[in-house]
């Protein structure tokens, strides 16, 4: 849809422009914007427990800024797949993540565009986000909290509510994590989904990663139904 397309360049366009803006400022005193970029691959595009590729693969870029007190900013893309012509999604994101004690809190938006949109519902949509973590010896456990006041589809007013934690094995490249979710949405489509996985960091900048995802949503089509998720992803610099 040419609006849906508009849209992801605009704000494309407003992120670029603020990087931008906010890197001489930040150069003054901390040098340039630390920029991350990276892609990656996987046997299937899972989101909360719901396949988005059709239990197909995709492939995803994402570019990351560290901009210091004011915050952080990225963006990420991915084909997806709904069986209605919608053929990729872009994510705009940002927040800050203030220190309370031990306590991290990350406080930040996601805004979910999607391109190829037929006529129908609208599938552009955005989240606020609310995600305390605490590390403790090796482990780091958290928790989140999203909502948006029109979800996918303008389906109406949702939650997602999560608890997850995440543990390197001793030394070794290998770390396991999992998480619980709940989403809940206006009507009958609340489910819960949980994840467990194991990583392999391969040196510094490649990673594997192997996760079973499940819902409790079974009936509703296979997009809900459990599945194992390969995936690779390499960052630079």
């Amino acid at each position: 849809m040419p609006n849906a397309a508009a849209s992801v360049a605009a704000l494309a366009f407003g992120l670029a422009v603020a990087l931008g803006l906010a890197q001489p400022a930040l150069a003054q005193t901390a040098g340039p914007v630390p920029l991350t970029f990276g892609v990656g691959a996987a046997t299937d595009y899972e989101f909360r427990g719901i396949s988005q590729t059709r239990n197909r693969p995709n492939a995803f870029a994402s570019l990351d800024a560290e901009l210091g007190a004011l915050g952080y900013a990225g963006a990420w893309a991915s084909n997806v797949d709904f069986g209605d012509g919608t053929r990729a999604e872009v994510d705009l994101y940002g927040g800050v993540r203030p220190k309370l004690g031990p306590v991290t809190l990350d406080l930040g938006f996601v805004r979910y565009l999607y391109a190829g949109q037929r006529a129908g519902p609208h599938e552009d949509y955005t989240e606020l986000k609310v995600a305390p973590s605490l590390a403790l010896g090796p482990a780091t456990f958290g928790a989140a909290w999203l909502h948006s006041e029109d979800f996918f589809r303008r389906s109406g007013p949702s939650n997602y509510l999560e608890a997850n934690a995440s543990l390197p094995i001793g030394a070794s490249p290998f770390s396991v994590s999992g998480a619980v979710g709940r989403q809940e949405v206006r009507g009958p489509g609340d489910y819960t989904t949980w994840n467990l996985g194991l990583s392999y960091a391969f040196r510094r900048h490649l990673g594997f990663d192997l996760r079973y995802w499940d819902t409790s949503a079974h009936g509703l089509g296979s997009v809900y139904d459990a599945k194992l998720v390969l995936g690779l992803k390499a960052t630079f610099p």
